[in-house]
């Protein structure tokens, strides 16, 4: 083929547009980055990247249909100038995965002048709106808004794939952080590699895409945070905030830096702008408006920047200089906490799990910035991606180097360290001492594993139990001398060390749990509950103990209540049980709120343990009664016969159990004192000022 003047102005157009964003990369990047940022961009993919991705085929246009509704909670606007196949890939996405909110699609064609108004009114459930005349995308956008019926409004760019859960995810985080304003999407290239998680604007009026060309699943670029804007290809904001704002601002159009200035307008008026991982959509860049600035619709982007710092000067005064935005720069102006357990934590199976993921729930409404990681660097699935979807940068492997390198990288940036357990933080202050030294070191005991040791030796009477108790002791006290501060949950354990560690600062930080409220009246509960994971030997020694010596006790004298023993990690001997009659042995219940506001009693039957009992809050945060061991009450602040019974033999523990299931003034009134005892000890509130001087002071 002959080469002609048109492909040299071509290439000669291609060139001076790349030697353009050279320049403009260096200015604001600078060298290192710019070489890292052309490297990802040069460089083939992962295939693993892309292999997760839908994708609808490229088949000839048949008629189909979207399941919208008449009474949305999401307005889906997408402006269209063109382009029909994206249009069309972009409904196919829709129609293929629908959302599982109710929602309807607006399209706002803003002229085509190829098949889009002759083929997109026979799609159904779709509502199709054709402009009078060119206006140009922030126009479109906002003729958009003033048709859409929902509560909330989310502009999607006609060149995306929107991914499965999509618009769920965006939607959630309105739920899970009602501070939102604007939320924006995750968007990725064709090929897998990240385009932006979530954009960084610098005090030049300059901007960022965080992440772009690299992986979507690096911890870096997988929480819900804060964002300075998020590109206007994806995103989701209540509908009357939009109208309220005025929606896109006109100055800039006919398009570029209308979605940045929409994200300050928002902070504006006070609420938050979040990038959320969860919600993944594939934007072909550029395929509207090319991606030279120098030329074409494109050439807006440079002339807006010059109105963006203009219009917004004071607030981008606030900002830093141009940099390689990192972790630690996204979060400079927080506290930044690195929390550090064997296991990522997993609520639904264990009170030490709960106290600490509820911690670090305060931590954030604190206003701090948690990194979570694993000594173990395990990807843990869901557990995971709820710290995440909490907002909690949680790292794993293979993004995670191992603890002295990554701690190498990262622990210059913190302000506080808490280690959870003595065997974790045996092992991690060394470290930290090395990479952090800046940092408050703070050692979690989550109970004092020396003293539940020996309480077990007792019990037993196993002299070589009571021997590791002793070394566990020696080893447990050496971190708290190590430590700049120690948690315990109970006062009884801050007793204890009182005198094993004098010296020591030792603050309280009991379990944090939220007043669910009463759940079902007394006349419609029914049954006996007992909670706890099974890896925890005090709760398999509990449940045999109670069964096999108070049940039949109890039994005798309700024959028709049933025992619902309930936990996870069940081993053989509590399987057994089950083929006692009366006692059923579920094992892990995913949601186990039937069993709390259903049952009418909880039982605690520890015979040993430290700390404090998660079951017991759990119930009393429920309105659900307990009868407890005196074990199980130490501790909480807990009076026998006001918020609680309390019986050790068999024999008195079976007595009080019948007596609380059939009177029904105590039975109220147990309820009643125990969702006090919660609101006073054990919530967020209780726990703030102690949160604030370990963390913040």
């Amino acid at each position: 083929m002959p080469y002609t003047l048109a492909d040299a102005r071509f290439l000669l157009a291609r060139a001076a547009g790349l030697a353009h964003r050279s320049l403009l990369s260096l200015r604001t990047r600078g060298l290192r980055a710019s070489w890292e940022r052309a490297r990802a961009q040069l460089l083939p993919p992962p295939q693993a990247l892309r292999e997760g991705l839908y994708l609808p085929p490229a088949t000839p246009f048949e008629p189909f249909a979207l399941t919208t509704s008449e009474r949305p909670v999401a307005s889906i606007v997408i402006p269209v100038y063109g382009q029909f196949a994206h249009t069309l890939a972009c409904l196919r996405a829709l129609a293929a995965h629908p959302p599982e909110a109710p929602f309807e699609v607006i399209v706002v064609d803003d002229g085509s002048a190829d098949e889009t108004p002759e083929r997109l009114p026979r799609v159904d459930g779709l509502r199709y709106h054709r402009r009078a005349a060119n206006g140009g995308f922030i126009a479109a956008c906002n003729d958009g808004a003033v048709l859409a019926r929902g509560e909330y409004l989310v502009l999607l760019n006609n060149d995306t794939v929107p991914q499965p859960g999509w618009l769920d995810a965006l939607l959630a985080t309105f739920r899970d952080h009602p501070d939102a304003g604007l939320v924006g999407a995750q968007l990725l290239y064709p090929d897998g590699r990240l385009q932006e998680a979530g954009g960084v604007v610098f005090s030049d009026g300059n901007a960022w895409n965080y992440g772009r060309f690299g992986d979507p699943e690096d911890p870096r670029h997988a929480y819900v945070r804060d964002a300075d804007y998020v590109s206007g290809a994806a995103i989701a904001l209540p509908r009357q905030l939009f109208l309220d704002l005025g929606g896109f601002d006109a100055r800039y159009a006919p398009a570029y830096y209308e979605d940045t200035d929409l994200a300050f307008a928002v902070r504006a008026a006070g609420r938050r702008v979040l990038y959320q991982p969860a919600a993944r959509v594939v934007h072909d860049e550029g395929t509207s408006s090319g991606t030279d600035t120098g030329s074409g619709v494109k050439a807006h982007q440079v002339r807006n920047r010059e109105v963006f710092l203009a219009h917004r000067r004071e607030a981008l005064s606030k900002l830093r200089p141009p940099h390689e935005p990192s972790p630690a720069t996204l979060h400079v102006g927080q506290r930044q906490v690195l929390v550090i357990d064997a296991l990522t934590p997993q609520p639904d199976r264990d009170s030490g799990s709960l106290r600490l993921f509820n911690l670090m729930r305060l931590l954030r409404a604190e206003g701090a910035h948690v990194v979570f990681l694993p000594s173990n660097r395990r990807y843990d699935g869901r557990y995971t991606d709820a710290l995440r979807q909490l907002g909690v940068e949680a790292w794993c492997a293979p993004h995670g180097a191992r603890a002295p390198a990554w701690l190498a990288e990262h622990g210059a940036r913190f302000d506080v360290v808490m280690a959870c357990r003595h065997y974790v933080a045996s092992e991690f202050l060394p470290l930290l001492r090395r990479h952090a030294p800046q940092a408050k070191r703070v050692f979690d005991s989550i109970d004092l594993h020396y003293l539940r040791e020996a309480r077990t030796a007792e019990v037993s009477g196993d002299p070589a139990l009571a021997r590791a108790a002793r070394r566990t002791r020696s080893q447990e006290l050496a971190v708290i001398a190590a430590a700049d501060t120690t948690l315990v949950v109970s006062e009884v354990e801050r007793g204890v060390l009182a005198e094993d560690a004098p010296g020591a600062r030792v603050e309280v930080l009991s379990n944090l749990h939220s007043v669910v409220g009463p759940g079902l009246p007394y006349d419609q509960r029914h049954d006996l509950v007992f909670v706890g994971g099974f890896r925890h030997p005090p709760n398999v020694d509990a449940v045999r103990w109670f069964v096999t010596e108070a049940w039949p006790k109890v039994h005798e004298r309700l024959p028709d209540v049933r025992f619902h023993c309930i936990g996870a990690d069940v081993p053989p001997e509590i399987e057994a049980l089950a083929a006692i009659p009366g006692v059923q042995v579920h094992g892990y219940v995913p949601d186990i709120t039937p069993y709390m506001d259903g049952c009418r009693l909880a039982l605690a039957p520890l015979r040993y343990g430290a700390g404090v009992k998660g079951k017991v809050n759990l119930s009393m945060a429920h309105g659900q009664p307990v009868v407890a061991t005196s074990c199980a009450a130490e501790g909480m602040h807990l009076a026998d016969g006001h918020d609680v019974l309390v019986a050790d033999d068999a024999a008195s523990f079976a007595d009080a159990v019948v007596r609380a299931y059939g009177d029904r003034a105590l039975w109220e009134r147990l309820a009643a004192n125990g969702l006090d005892n919660i609101d006073r000890h054990f919530s967020a509130d209780a726990a703030r000022d102690v949160v604030r001087r370990v963390f913040f002071d």
